[in-house]
Order: C-alpha cells, then structure tokens, then sequence
C-alpha cells in the first residue's frame, strides 16, 4: 500500500491539538508489540472503547493511516521514526515505558503529538532494587554467596550503612522515590539536576549535574536515574569517575549510555570502583565482554523496574489515559518533548 508522503519539516503533517477531540466518538488504537511480548493484559477493554489494530514493527507503516492514538508496547522500538509518513492523523501517542529517549525523533518533537510515558509505574520497583544493591555491596554478600559455593567459612566485618553518603542523578518520579528510600535506611542523600536548590522536599540539596565532576569526591554510592537527553549522554565519564573515591559504587538503573563504559570498566578493573549495571550501552551485554567476569562488576538484563504483575499496572495505565481520552480530556501529565522528560 503506497502513503501519501508528508514533509516532515512541516509541523502540520494532518495533525491536531490532542486536546481538541470530540467525547464519546470512537478512536482508532495501533498497538505496536513485537514477536513474544505478551499482548495488554486489559486489551479486551481496550476494544470496547477503540477500534485496536495490531502489528509489528514491520507492519507499523500500514497501521498508521487514520489513527489517532498509538501505544507503543514494544518498549525498546524505534519503529516510528521510519513509518512517520504514514502517521496522516496521529494525535496521541503512549510508551509503555519511563524513558522514551528511542521515540523523540524531531519529526515527532517538532509535531503537535501528544506524547505520554508509564510515569509513576516503575518508581517504587526501581528504588527497592537500588536500595538492594546498595545494602548487597556494603553488607559484601556478592563475597558470601561466592564463599558459600566455595565451601569457605571465613569471617569478614561490613559497612555500616547508615551514615554512608549517596549522590542519586536524576530528581524525577524514580530519583524521588530511590532518595526517600535511602534515606529511610540511614543514608545521607542529595540530588543531582537541571535546576539546583537547596530545600528540595526529598534530596534537600540538589547539586547542578552540570558540573557532576565538582560534587563527586565524598560520594559512596552514586545512583544514575536520569534520563538520557543530549545532555546527559556520557555525563559519567572518565573525568567523572576519576573525581570518585576509592572504594565508590556506582548504581545505573536509567540508561547505559549515561555512562562511558569503557571508561567504568576500566576503574573496575582496576579494583577501585565497583557497579552494579541494570543498563548497557549494549543490550544483552555481548559475550566476552570484562564486565561479565570483571570482580565488582555486578551486571542484570534490564529488570530493575519489573515486578510480579508489572505488565497488568501498564495495561491498566493506558486503559485509563484512554478512557480519559474517549471523555474528551487529555491524558497527562505530557512528556515534554524538547526535553525528553516528564518536567515538573
């Protein structure tokens, strides 16, 4: 089937203020997912309100024409960008997913298209799971599991949690809820972001990320949540590391390309750093890389945020954007597009 080709410098493209919609009148829904992603677990729900249309990335291009709303399920998809020509009435579109750094193509950020993300879903999961690497790192139960299959009884001291100093980058829903957490334990925390303060609710102070090398030098546990933008790509590079004690850990649950990884594996290597990765640049991590085998490297398939029953919470999500959206409201809060985040 051949598309009517749109310039994709016009911010036109045949696209309308999302919030300019009638009430009641029945959308269209493309549903992108890809081959063993289980389906929404509310998608019989879905259809009483929408006419849904299926596909996959290689399909997308011929779901596009006429509809409204897009969900995209397929959470490491980038298939948009490709089949945007097609997008002749897109007004809404839903990631599954906090970041959505794969999505903000400019033709996209440049449109009126609303774009939403599964804000809230994943806060509390990612924060328990960095709260468990921190208290597997100071209480070295890495180095007692590895004891236990030894066979080897041997004594060792820990580190007192409490009082230990934790630097989280990234002051947004996940950065939130890990920084209460933290602090609920002992720890004495504070943020890292765009706008620096010093009566934040949750870190109390926040640091400019800006200048992230500048606030380093005291730091123990060093959390990366942030979301990857132009400007936080690479933000944790070797001049960044260097500025860390020894003995720091680092923790990134956001993006791996937050990191040069090189870089961090080379100061695992060295002994003086440690990590526990949830994120890569690559994905999976290729076989034969340090990382896997590297002493204080502690490396997992991307599944900090994925509790028991997590695919249900974001079915649930999108069906009530939906049913806010078929009410004649506008599902939010938006992403903003320029920045490639929630802001707010």
């Amino acid at each position: 089937m051949t598309q009517p080709h749109h310039d994709p410098g016009n911010r036109d493209l045949g696209h309308h203020d999302p919030g300019n919609h009638d009430p009641g009148t029945r959308p269209t829904v493309v549903v992108l997912t890809a081959d063993g992603v289980e389906p929404p677990t509310t998608l019989a729900l879905i259809r009483e309100l929408a006419d849904v249309r299926e596909c996959t990335a290689d399909t997308l291009v011929l779901a596009l024409p006429g509809a409204e709303i897009l969900l995209v399920w397929d959470i490491f998809s980038d298939a948009l960008a490709s089949a945007w020509h097609a997008a002749d009435a897109l007004r809404w579109v839903h990631v599954a997913a906090a970041g959505v750094d794969k999505l903000l193509f400019d033709e996209l950020c440049d449109s009126d298209v609303l774009v939403t993300n599964a804000r809230g879903v994943f806060d509390r999961p990612i924060a328990e799971y960095v709260l468990a690497c921190v208290l597997a790192h100071d209480k070295r139960l890495h180095e007692t599991e590895a004891l236990q299959r030894a066979g080897r009884w041997r004594h060792r001291e820990t580190t007192r949690v409490a009082g230990r100093r934790a630097l989280v980058v990234g002051t947004g829903g996940i950065g939130r809820a890990t920084a209460r957490l933290l602090r609920a334990v002992g720890l004495d925390v504070s943020g890292a972001g765009r706008r620096p303060r010093d009566d934040d609710e949750d870190f109390g102070r926040v640091l400019d990320s800006a200048h992230l090398s500048e606030h380093l030098g005291e730091v123990d546990h060093l959390v990366m949540v942030a979301p990857l933008t132009d400007a936080t790509r690479g933000m944790l590079g070797p001049a960044e590391l260097a500025a860390l004690p020894d003995g720091a850990h680092v923790v990134n649950v956001g993006r791996g390309e937050l990191v040069d990884q090189d870089a961090l594996t080379r100061e695992i290597g060295t002994g003086r750093l440690s990590a526990h990765l949830d994120v890569l640049v690559v994905e999976p991590l290729p076989g034969g890389d340090p990382l896997w085998t590297l002493d204080g490297a502690h490396i997992s398939p991307h599944m900090s945020g994925d509790v028991v029953g997590w695919r249900d919470t974001l079915s649930g999500q999108f069906l009530d954007h939906l049913r806010t959206w078929t009410g004649g409201g506008t599902p939010g809060p938006p992403v903003d597009k320029g920045r490639g985040y929630v802001s707010g």
